[in-house]
């Protein structure tokens, strides 16, 4: 079924064949509107706060290494994981102990956060075959998502990154805003989508924002990337 892929975001060999029909499936045409000016470095207060094309670099990235290698270049470099793992380890900070001290907390801080999500990763692996996967909740704190997955093939040079919205305060009208219209849209019995792509010589990047036909509401956004092949034709 095609909405598999956003039903449940648990990690499968299923789901993820599913999800990459979605996107070989459509035609694609440039992104519309402006381009990032880099990832940057601001924490995630609200969904909007996200950019999808900003992940797009560590996509490529994690596209061409094996699985858990892959997988933690994109979640380390992911602001909303980041930003996340970052609030969590504030609110268990004790002045007491030193741990918060301003002196050199930014970098103390920045490095615990890639130990913690070096940890996730180790811990959280699902390992099959041809895939691997992470899938993580995001629940333990008032946060602008509620989920986050990343996932590659072993023996393609793909890699895929997936947000579940925590709430319904970001909307179609917002993401047209940041975004500008989308290149192609589908509309399915229990949600519709935007699609958005990105081409580059070195790889195609493909955006699907699942969003409610009734409220406007984003449910949730996936994002793949697929390496484009070196070989010379012959």
């Amino acid at each position: 079924m095609i909405s598999a892929p956003f039903a449940d975001m648990k990690y499968s060999k299923f789901v993820v064949l599913v999800w990459l029909s979605i996107f070989a499936s459509s035609p694609g045409n440039a992104l519309g509107g402006a381009q990032p000016s880099g990832s940057g470095s601001q924490t995630i207060s609200s969904a909007d706060d996200f950019d999808w094309r900003e992940i797009v670099p560590y996509l490529f990235s994690a596209s061409a290494l094996p699985g858990e290698q892959g997988i933690k270049t994109v979640l380390e470099n992911s602001r909303v994981l980041r930003s996340y793992v970052a609030n969590e380890i504030r609110a268990e900070c004790n002045p007491d102990k030193g741990r918060c001290a301003a002196k050199g907390e930014g970098f103390a801080l920045e490095g615990e956060v890639n130990k913690r999500i070096d940890g996730i990763v180790e811990e959280q692996i699902i390992r099959q075959k041809t895939m691997a996967g992470v899938d993580y909740s995001l629940a333990g704190q008032r946060f602008p998502f509620s989920e986050i997955a990343a996932f590659k093939s072993e023996k393609h040079p793909d890699a895929h990154f997936i947000l579940a919205l925590a709430d319904r305060s970001y909307t179609a009208a917002q993401v047209q805003a940041k975004y500008g219209a989308p290149y192609d849209t589908d509309i399915f019995q229990m949600y519709s989508v935007f699609k958005y792509r990105l081409n580059s010589p070195d790889y195609t990047s493909k955006a699907i924002f699942e969003i409610d036909p009734v409220d406007g509401a984003v449910l949730k956004i996936a994002i793949s990337l697929k390496a484009k092949s070196k070989h010379p034709p012959r």
